[in-house]
């Protein structure tokens, strides 16, 4: 009898939420990695996928392996492929060990990999594009562990000027008068690997458009397990749902013990139709790709980009 041929690997995930992208791949307790190309960040990076080496930043919430296994060969491909030095931001806590991780590298390789590597404090923040920044804040996991938001910053014309021609505009921001106000949007929310707590329901995330979570429970026996390990159950996720102001919540992080369409209905039992209509699951190939041609089609679009 002839052998079987190994498993094919899978493809990324993908979901397009306008304007955003939303794609990688994130299995529990084996590798996660996912990218929003837009703001040219990925958020962990347990494996290395070759679209992720674009992210000049990569934002790392903890530092299991299954969450940092591919961070010094992201590092390494930029360089080899002359897209310059990238960048890790991390816990502070966790930040000199990252730096021994890397540096056993160099030591194998007899090569120096340059990165550059950013510490945030809770609440701390990096500007990352022009006017978009990367906030972290502390999460509640088995090791130090920190979600980030997105948050864009824009101004805004107050409205008692509104109505000024923009001489008397100029006149007046030449006195040194504030006539703008500063607004700050959250675009996207990603949590990592934590528990329920209140830092899901920060500002920053509360009011996030996108927010990409992790919820590895799904039986309704398994609450305790979510609790010892410290992740999110599908009745935290239910509950969440409430407050929460997201056109989506894009689900990660769910063990390949996990049926998606049962994942789906657990969903759906604790959380009710409407509320789990805002919800995605990144690695349900299927119904992600029969949503992206509907998207398509609305476009009037007649050929699937490559």
């Amino acid at each position: 009898m002839l052998p079987k041929p190994p498993p094919r690997e899978g493809s990324l995930g993908f979901l397009y939420l306008p304007p955003f992208r939303v794609q990688g791949f994130s299995v529990a307790g084996e590798a996660t990695c996912l990218q929003v190309p837009e703001l040219d960040i990925a958020f962990d990076m347990g494996v290395c996928p070759r679209a992720a080496l674009a992210c000049k930043y990569v934002a790392v919430t903890h530092g299991h392996m299954d969450h940092v296994g591919g961070l010094a060969y992201y590092c390494s491909q930029r360089r080899f492929q002359g897209m310059g030095t990238g960048t890790i931001v991390c816990d502070a806590r966790i930040a000199s060990a990252m730096h021994r991780m890397l540096a056993g590298f160099h030591d194998l390789e007899q090569q120096r990999t340059p990165y550059e590597l950013i510490e945030l404090e809770d609440g701390g923040q990096v500007e990352i594009k022009n006017n978009h920044f990367l906030t972290g804040f502390y999460t509640d996991h088995t090791s130090p562990s920190m979600g980030y938001a997105v948050v864009e910053r824009r101004t805004k014309l107050r409205e008692e000027y509104a109505e000024l021609p923009q001489e008397k505009l100029r006149e007046l921001k030449s006195r040194g008068v504030e006539i703008t106000r500063e607004l700050r949007i959250p675009l996207v929310a990603y949590t990592g690997d934590t528990s329920p707590g209140p830092h899901l329901v920060r500002d920053e995330v509360r009011r996030a458009k996108i927010i990409i979570t992790e919820c590895t429970f799904f039986d309704a026996d398994h609450r305790q397990r979510a609790g010892v390990g410290k992740h999110l159950h599908v009745s935290d996720l239910a509950e969440w749902l409430r407050v929460v102001e997201c056109e989506a919540m894009v689900v990660v992080h769910i063990s390949r013990r996990t049926h998606l369409g049962e994942a789906r209905q657990a969903l759906e039992r604790a959380a009710g139709r409407e509320a789990a209509s805002r919800v995605h699951f990144l690695m349900d190939y299927r119904t992600n790709r029969e949503r992206y041609e509907q998207q398509l089609a609305d476009a009037g679009v007649t050929e699937r980009p490559r």
